[in-house]
């Protein structure tokens, strides 16, 4: 029987491999439980590794969505560089002395049209004034000679400064001599240190803008950070320093050593800026807003001296519109309220009293008690009271009448307004206390047979 002959094998046919038969129902009983990959996927795969392997040029589609991509890319990288650009920019106008700084991007922090209290604030070429009622002539010279402004001054930090100094001086000729007792004995600071903190004076008298000094970072560190402070003069610093050094140590000192700095050093340098432009520079006014963050150490180390060093009103206008913008926690103003209402009268009390009481805290009754008696002390006083301790007392009474329902504590303000009275503002309290009969009786008079009169009667 002839043979047929073989079919020769083709090299196609030669060059396929069949996968075992164990992978080959692997992946037959896979194929029902995952999903095959898109079609998408798998040419742009295949495109891309016919493309490594031969070097050939992508196809229109899929470069078009690889350009899409890097150009969103490039898009979104432009806008994260103009953020950061726009943030630095802030950041450095709000830190440096711009006297031109411009009225609208302020307008949000400074009311310019005043308020309901007619306290006004305005901000221009750098600095802050306050116009007001209280503010003329005629009452400082009453304020003036309520408080007898001729007293003893408050020495200023410069002063402070050179005294220490030369008492140093005076310390170490003792040492040198050995009559120092042992418990006052005092270690000498470096020279490297002294030098130092020399320099950084140096640079913060001029100081605009910028990054602080490490070395001047680390004061409220330090055990002797008073002494160290003192070495960069603080009375020679620029307005611009004093609020970021107040920025620093408000936020590192506890409250006792924040309070030391604040009288100090912030107090006397607000004071300065203050009689020598008579307002106070915009840098000067942050710096006291960011003590308050602290608001005990600035309530005894700003506040409660001030009342107690013949402060002017125009002193007393300006602070007293930095705690009209802030936010107090009650009990720390209650406190401030209590020892205000404690002190020798002064024209800045009523200020500060007027501005706190129109907060409307919800006054302890024993501050309540304080505030009638500080009133009802100026019965048997004889002088001219400003126009401002009406308008205190009036501001008492509309916020607190009911607090005053006592009737002992009627007759004792009652008696206050028949000592000192006041056309206009002394009806008005009148009305809050006894109601729009005993203000009609106040303001027109009332006859013996119950009509109303006119004239003004005293009752």
């Amino acid at each position: 029987m002839r043979e047929m002959p073989k079919q020769p094998k083709s090299r196609a046919s030669s060059a396929v491999r069949h996968a075992p038969l164990g992978q080959v129902m692997q992946d037959d009983e896979d194929r029902g439980k995952f999903a095959q990959a898109s079609s998408r996927r798998s040419k742009v795969d295949n495109l891309s590794d016919e493309d490594e392997q031969d070097g050939n040029v992508l196809d229109a589609k899929t470069s078009r969505t690889i350009l899409e991509m890097s150009r969103e890319q490039q898009l979104e990288e432009e806008r994260l560089e103009r953020l950061k650009r726009s943030s630095i920019s802030r950041r450095r106008s709000t830190e440096s002395d711009d006297e031109d700084i411009d009225d609208q991007s302020v307008s949000g922090l400074f009311n310019n049209d005043g308020d309901e209290h007619g306290m006004m604030v305005h901000h221009n070429s750098g600095y802050v004034t306050v116009e007001g009622p209280g503010l003329t002539e005629e009452d400082e010279a009453v304020v003036a000679n309520i408080c007898g402004t001729n007293g003893q001054q408050r020495q200023n930090l410069a002063d402070m400064i050179l005294a220490k100094i030369a008492e140093k001086e005076g310390q170490q000729e003792q040492e040198q001599d050995g009559n120092m007792d042992d418990e006052y004995e005092e270690f000498d600071l470096p020279p490297k240190v002294v030098e130092v903190y020399t320099d950084i004076g140096t640079i913060l008298s001029r100081y605009t803008a910028g990054k602080l000094p490490k070395a001047f970072k680390v004061i409220p560190s330090l055990s002797n950070w008073e002494e160290v402070l003192y070495l960069t003069r603080p009375d020679r610093w620029s307005p611009q320093a004093m609020y970021a050094a107040t920025r620093i140590f408000a936020s590192n000192l506890n409250p006792k050593m924040a309070q030391r700095f604040y009288n100090l050093v912030l107090l006397d340098s607000v004071r300065a800026d203050i009689v020598g432009n008579t307002r106070l520079n915009y840098h000067y006014y942050m710096a006291l807003k960011k003590a308050l963050y602290k608001p005990a150490s600035w309530f005894k180390g700003i506040l409660l001296p001030l009342c107690k060093e013949n402060c002017t009103l125009r002193e007393a206008a300006i602070i007293a519109s930095i705690l009209q913008k802030v936010s107090i926690p009650m009990h720390h103003s209650a406190v401030a309220i209590h020892k205000l209402a404690q002190m020798d009268y002064n024209g800045a009390t009523s200020v500060f009293l007027k501005t706190m009481l129109n907060k409307k805290y919800s006054l302890p009754a024993p501050v309540i008690e304080s505030l009638v008696g500080h009133f009802a002390g100026f019965t048997k006083d004889k002088r001219e009271l400003p126009v401002l301790w009406h308008q205190s007392l009036l501001v008492f009474v509309q916020r607190y009448k009911n607090n005053l329902q006592d009737e002992t504590t009627r007759e004792r303000l009652k008696l206050v307004m028949k000592a000192h009275f006041h056309p206009k503002i002394t009806p008005e309290v009148r009305r809050e206390l006894f109601g729009a009969q005993a203000w009609r009786e106040e303001r027109f008079g009332k006859n013996s047979n119950g009509s109303v009169g006119t004239g003004l009667t005293s009752m």
